[in-house]
């Protein structure tokens, strides 16, 4: 025993002795890495809802997915980037389906904006639909279509999805919970618990950290600059031109009639991700977007 305590007392002091010459020589160092801890404000306001910030549990869970966000680098600089290119194709249809702008920032948390994201639940595309909720919403999915690739197809259907739990709950915030959670889930979990809110009943991880990680992402958003994300114009992914090819005939060879359109055959497949069938033939009347 007595040889256990002096080893750990040896090991403290060796530690201690390595911090106070790391400290002492921090003058001589040439490290430029600064780690801030990210500024939360007291309140938030998502789809029109105020959030309070101020009890201490909301303002640890925003303040853990906000420094989660800020220092994925990797990840958040490529959310960032290919926004750019998809809120464009979004937006528009957030606001014709009248469904507040903010759900803008679930797809960034669903996917990072990644039009052919697949998750280990087989959930899939931007809007990251499990196959039965998308036929569900009005998505062809089978082995020949799988339309939950097609960024404006299952955007609509996220909207009727969103609009269905908002007329169950009342509150967008809810809506947004039982994107992840589903609407049964929450529905009990409020009588279960005896609580209105979502953010105030005990889920799973996942689900309590969800609405929060869309509210650091909206901050991060708003202003990337401030949480040390400084994007150049020119490094923004931009929307990309395309066209639509009526196909009249059988193809034998996908990788030959693309080359012939001036295309690959990888681009091919990453244009027309909702084409589960084009590593065969395929008949009259298709269409391709590239």
């Amino acid at each position: 025993m007595k040889r256990v305590i002096k080893a750990a007392v040896w090991v403290a002091i060796v530690l201690s002795g390595y911090i106070t010459t790391a400290t002492a020589n921090d003058n001589n160092t040439h490290f430029d890495i600064e780690y801030r801890i990210p500024d939360v404000p007291e309140k938030v306001t998502f789809a029109g809802e105020n959030i309070d910030l101020t009890r201490y549990d909301m303002y640890e869970r925003l303040e853990r997915e906000l420094t989660t966000a800020c220092y994925m680098h990797a990840t958040t600089m490529l959310t960032i980037k290919r926004a750019n290119r998809y809120m464009p194709i979004i937006a528009p249809i957030l606001k014709r389906e009248k469904i507040p702008a903010d759900f803008i920032y679930l797809v960034a948390i669903e996917s990072a904006f990644n039009p052919l994201a697949k998750s280990p639940a087989k959930a899939a595309g931007m809007w990251q639909f499990m196959a039965a909720t998308a036929r569900e919403y009005g998505l062809e999915v089978n082995n020949d279509i799988d339309e939950r690739y097609n960024v404006e197809k299952a955007t609509v259907a996220a909207c009727k999805y969103l609009h269905d739990a908002y007329e169950k709950y009342g509150s967008w915030v809810d809506a947004a919970v039982s994107y992840n959670a589903g609407m049964q889930k929450v529905a009990r979990e409020r009588e279960r618990q005896g609580v209105m809110s979502s953010l105030d009943m005990h889920l799973v991880d996942e689900t309590s950290r969800y609405v929060f990680r869309i509210l650091a992402t909206k901050l991060l958003f708003e202003n990337p600059a401030k949480y040390g994300f400084r994007i150049k114009a020119n490094q923004l992914y931009q929307p990309i031109k395309t066209q639509t090819v009526e196909v009249t005939s059988t193809i034998d060879n996908l990788a030959t009639w693309a080359t012939k359109q001036g295309i690959t055959y990888k681009q091919l497949k990453d244009f027309n991700p909702t084409l589960e069938f084009l590593d065969s033939c395929f008949e009259v009347n298709d269409f391709f977007f590239f």
